[in-house]
C-alpha cells in the first residue's frame, strides 16, 4: 500500500500511471479509500512518523532562520571643510548645508573674495565666516567641484517650465520684534540726522584738482570726523543688549566696527547729481574735495559703494538696523563672550528681514541684498586702515586721539599684516653658498 502512495507525489513534468495505480486511485478521491487495509498499528507508525517529520522541520527552520539585527543608524562624515555636522555628500564631498550653499553661490555667481591676512585662515565651525576667500580655497582642497554645481544649474534650466502661481507672502513683526526696531530706528535718527534736514553750505578749497593732502579740509574732516565717533558710541549704547555685554567686548565690537558705521552714515548722505556728500553739520564736499580732506586713494571705493546704495532704497529704519548688525557682529576678533553676541544678533536680522520685506512685498530679494553690503563695508574698512597708516605720514601733527583710539585696533591688524608679509619674504631668501664643512683633524 505504501508502494502506491509513493506515486501519489508527481514532480513537475511527470505523468502518472494510471494502469499502475492501485485500485483506490481509480476510484473518486477520498482519505478512506486510500488507506483502507491498514491496521491499527501501521496507522499509529505512520501518524509518530509525520508528527516526528513535521517537528524536525519546524525546528530546522526555527534555528535556520534566526531574527536579523536592527540596521545601523545612518551616520555622516564631518563636513570636509569646517567639521561641523555632515548632512550628507555635496558636489563630492562630506559637507554641512552652511558649505554646500556658500560653494554653490560662490560658483553661480563668480565671487571674488580676498584674505586681509596670509591667505591660511583657520576654517571650522566657528571661524569660517571669518574669512570667504580661505573658506573658498578649503572647498576647492576638500574635493568640491565647479563642474558638479553648473551641472545642477544646467539641469534645472532643461525642466519644463510649469506655471506656477505666485504667493505674496505677509510679514508682520511680533510685539518683541516691533519694540526692536521702534528703538534702533530713533537712536539712529537721534544720532545721525538725514540729508533733508541739514542745512547744506559748501567749500570752494582745493575743489579743482586733486593733491596728496589739504590741510585745511583735513582739520576739519577731522574735527566731524571726532564728533561722528562720539554719535556712533551713543548709539551703539542705545542697541538693545549692547550694554549688558562686559566693557571689554563693548570697546572691541565699537573699534571692530566703528568705521563701517562711519562709511555707511555718510554714503547715505550722497547726492549723485552733484557726486557731492554731506557731512552732519550740513558741510557739502564734492569728490574731489573728498579726496583731498584725507580719503586719499580710499575715495573713489567709497563713492562707487554710495552709488549702489541708491537702488536699495533704504529708509532710516533699515540703515539704522544694519548698522546694529555691523556693530553686534559675534565673529569679530578677541571678543571674550562670541555666542552672547550672536545672540544679540539674531533678532536684529530677523527684524530687518520682516521690516524689509513688509516695506517691499513684491521684491523678496531685498533683504539678502541689504545684508550683503556688509561684506562690501569690511573690505572698504579694511583699506581704510591703510590709509590711516599713511595718512599720518602725511599730517604734520599727532591724529586726534578719539580717531586714533577707534582706528588703533584696525591700525595694528594692518600693520600684524605687513609684519607677517616681511617674515614669508625673508623665509624666501635662501644663501647662495652653503657654508663648507670644518676639515676633520688628523
Amino acid at each position: 500500500m505504501f508502494d502506491y502512495m509513493d506515486f501519489l507525489a508527481v514532480g513537475p513534468g511527470e505523468t502518472l500511471d494510471f494502469y499502475t495505480a492501485s485500485p483506490c486511485m481509480l476510484q473518486e478521491p477520498s482519505l478512506t479509500a486510500c488507506f483502507t487495509g491498514l491496521t491499527e498499528t501501521d496507522w499509529q507508525i505512520h501518524r509518530i512518523a509525520q508528527s516526528v517529520e513535521t517537528q524536525s522541520s519546524s525546528s530546522e527552520d526555527l534555528f535556520a532562520s534566526p531574527l536579523s539585527p536592527p540596521p545601523p543608524p545612518r551616520t555622516y562624515k564631518p563636513c570636509f571643510v569646517c567639521q561641523d555636522k555632515s548632512s550628507g555628500y555635496h558636489y563630492g564631498v562630506s559637507a554641512c548645508e552652511g558649505c554646500k550653499g556658500f560653494f554653490r553661490r560662490s560658483v553661480q555667481k563668480n565671487m571674488v573674495y580676498t584674505c586681509h591676512r596670509d591667505n591660511n585662515c583657520i576654517i571650522n565651525k566657528i571661524t569660517r565666516n571669518r574669512c570667504q576667500y580661505c573658506r573658498l580655497q578649503r572647498c576647492f582642497a576638500a574635493g568640491m567641484s565647479k563642474e558638479s554645481v553648473r551641472n545642477d544649474r544646467s539641469k534645472k534650466k532643461e525642466k519644463k517650465e510649469t506655471p506656477k502661481m505666485t504667493i505674496i507672502e505677509t510679514y508682520e513683526l511680533t510685539a518683541e520684534l516691533g519694540c526692536v526696531v521702534e528703538n534702533i530706528c530713533r537712536a539712529h535718527r537721534e544720532t545721525f540726522p538725514s540729508l533733508c534736514q541739514l542745512g547744506k553750505y559748501t567749500t570752494n578749497s582745493s575743489s579743482d584738482t586733486r593733491i596728496q593732502l589739504d590741510l585745511g579740509l583735513w582739520d576739519k574732516f577731522s574735527e566731524l570726523a571726532t564728533k561722528c565717533i562720539i554719535k556712533v558710541v551713543e548709539f551703539a549704547k542705545r542697541v538693545p543688549g549692547f550694554t549688558g555685554l562686559t566693557i571689554t567686548d563693548q570697546i572691541t565690537l565699537l573699534k571692530a566696527a566703528c568705521l563701517d558705521i562711519l562709511i555707511l552714515r555718510i554714503c547715505t548722505r550722497y547726492t549723485p547729481d552733484q557726486d557731492t556728500m554731506t557731512f552732519s553739520d550740513g558741510l557739502t564736499l564734492t569728490r574731489t574735495q573728498i579726496h583731498n580732506a584725507g580719503f586719499g586713494p580710499l575715495t573713489d571705493q567709497v563713492f562707487t559703494f554710495a552709488g549702489q546704495l541708491l537702488p536699495l532704497e533704504m529708509d532710516d529704519t533699515e540703515s539704522g538696523l544694519l548698522s546694529a548688525i555691523c556693530l553686534v557682529s559675534g565673529d569679530r576678533q578677541d571678543l571674550e563672550e562670541p555666542s552672547k553676541v550672536e545672540i544679540l544678533q539674531e533678532p536684529l536680522l530677523e527684524a530687518l528681514k520682516i521690516y524689509s520685506r513688509k516695506r517691499r512685498p513684491s521684491m523678496p530679494l531685498m533683504f539678502p541684498k541689504v545684508l550683503m553690503k556688509i561684506t562690501d563695508l569690511r573690505s572698504i574698512s579694511a583699506k581704510g586702515a591703510e590709509r590711516v597708516v599713511t595718512l599720518k605720514m602725511e599730517i604734520p601733527g599727532s591724529m586726534p586721539p578719539l580717531i586714533q583710539e577707534m582706528l588703533e585696533e584696525m591700525e595694528n591688524l594692518e600693520k600684524q599684516k605687513q609684519s607677517e608679509e616681511v617674515q614669508r619674504a625673508d623665509k624666501n631668501i635662501t644663501p647662495t653658498h652653503a657654508p663648507s664643512p670644518c676639515p676633520h683633524s688628523t
